[in-house]
């Protein structure tokens, strides 16, 4: 009988997805995206590919003019990558903690249409150092491992700053180090309670004194209660000398993949807004942060657009929501976020940002699984979003090879992104 029952409810999914034709993604992107009405849907639409993994000597399509290579592969989920000084590259290996509980029908289906994707396989909860040898491949060590849930790696001096998805861990460190033995210390606690969003992404001011820290909901639109989202939903900021931390921005979902802007300091972030009213929405979204800003969540989206499930409204902080700088388009999932200042990319890459798309779960046909490029003009973004490589996904989206998560730029100026569905890490440079 259970059996049936999910056959059942996944028809339904499927039937729902079949009804909910989403607008063109060329009109959810940029700074003033078209948000058509909102639905309600017993079961969400849900669509996502299967797991198939890349074949031996496949990889990812990249725009003309570049070219992509493995430089490490066997990992362990990574997520997240972050360059060192003398260019060797951490690997963050890791996934949720798998505390969040599973209750209703509709949370159980989710999982499982989502648990086929690859996409939830366990972590390594440990951090990978690459170092590139004489010979121009990429050596692997364990740098750190039984981590929790690690997500965002900062270095400030000679100590390094790992974000678990409970609390920051410092450790000393000297550049050049291949394994960290000592313990290291709880340097501040961050909120763990329940984890339906768990990625704890950190950024490091430019002088070093302050760490931002992106902490996501503890569910979709607070159906759990508000009580469970204290100091979630927020952009924190830590003081990198003590570990006090106070709410830097807040009403923000998921924020994750944050950076600074080199040419102001800003703050920015890739956002993951709300699910369940409709293909077309909530456009994912890119924005700076700013100090004391409040962007909606769980109340409204892109300014005063109410979210009409939300009983009690709060119409004084709905009054001052501010609007995101830049939509991505619906579902697409941003996780990676990097402001390009090398030089091996093509001169029309120059000054702009990357970001990569983790990919749709809950419309049909997909969104995202992909990274893209958009300038920036007078610190802004402007235009459209430019495909840089693609090719995560089989053409009739049946097969998922990879995920692009995190990003960074290697000392030449390549390209680097981690791929936790195909356990690799890849390299974009000119061709």
């Amino acid at each position: 009988m259970k059996n049936i029952s999910l056959m059942i409810l996944t028809s339904l999914a499927l039937i729902a997805c079949n009804n909910d034709k989403p607008l063109s993604n060329d009109v959810q992107v940029g700074p003033n995206p078209e948000l058509p009405k909102a639905q309600d849907f017993l079961i969400p639409p849900m669509q996502v590919p299967s797991y198939a993994g890349w074949a031996k000597d496949a990889s990812p399509k990249v725009a003309e003019g570049l070219k992509i290579e493995r430089i490490a592969e066997g990992l362990l989920h990574p997520r997240q990558v972050y360059t060192l000084p003398n260019g060797d590259i951490l690997v963050v290996e890791s996934n949720g903690p798998g505390e969040e509980a599973t209750t209703t029908p509709k949370q159980l289906i989710a999982s499982m249409v989502k648990g086929k994707s690859g996409k939830a396989a366990k972590g390594g909860n440990r951090i990978t150092l690459l170092r590139e040898n004489a010979s121009g491949k990429w050596d692997q060590y364990i740098l750190l491992k039984d981590l929790h849930s690690p997500f965002g790696v900062q270095l400030i001096g000679n100590q390094l700053f790992v974000a678990n998805t409970n609390n920051i861990m410092r450790y000393p460190y000297k550049v050049g180090q291949t394994q960290i033995t000592d313990k290291g210390t709880e340097f501040a606690d961050l909120p763990d309670t329940v984890n339906h969003h768990w990625t704890k992404s950190m950024v490091a001011s430019p002088d070093g004194t302050k760490l931002y820290v992106g902490v996501g909901s503890n569910s979709n639109i607070g159906e759990n209660g508000l009580e469970i989202e204290y100091r979630r939903a927020t952009v924190l900021e830590v003081d990198a000398t003590t570990g006090a931390s106070r709410i830097y921005a807040s009403g923000i979902r998921n924020p994750t993949g944050l950076q600074i802007q080199p040419d102001t300091g800003k703050v920015w972030a890739v956002v993951n807004e709300r699910d369940e009213i409709g293909a077309s929405l909530v456009p994912d979204y890119l924005t700076s942060v700013q100090d004391g800003g409040f962007y909606g969540w769980p109340y409204s989206y892109y300014g005063q657009h109410l979210d009409h499930r939300i009983k009690k409204q709060r119409p004084d902080l709905v009054a001052k929501a501010i609007k995101p700088d830049y939509a991505l388009g619906s579902h697409v999932a941003p996780l990676g976020l990097w402001f390009y200042t090398g030089q091996n990319l093509p001169s029309q890459y120059q000054g702009g940002v990357f970001v990569s798309n983790h990919g749709s779960w809950d419309r049909s046909p997909l969104n995202g699984y992909d990274v893209v490029y958009i300038p920036f003009k007078n610190g802004q973004p402007e235009g459209k979003p430019q495909p840089i490589v693609t090719g995560f996904y089989s053409d009739d989206e049946s097969k998922l090879y990879g995920a692009p998560v995190g990003l960074t730029q290697d000392k030449s100026g390549a390209l680097i992104i981690a791929d936790d569905v195909g356990n690799i890490i890849w390299r974009v440079s000119r061709k």
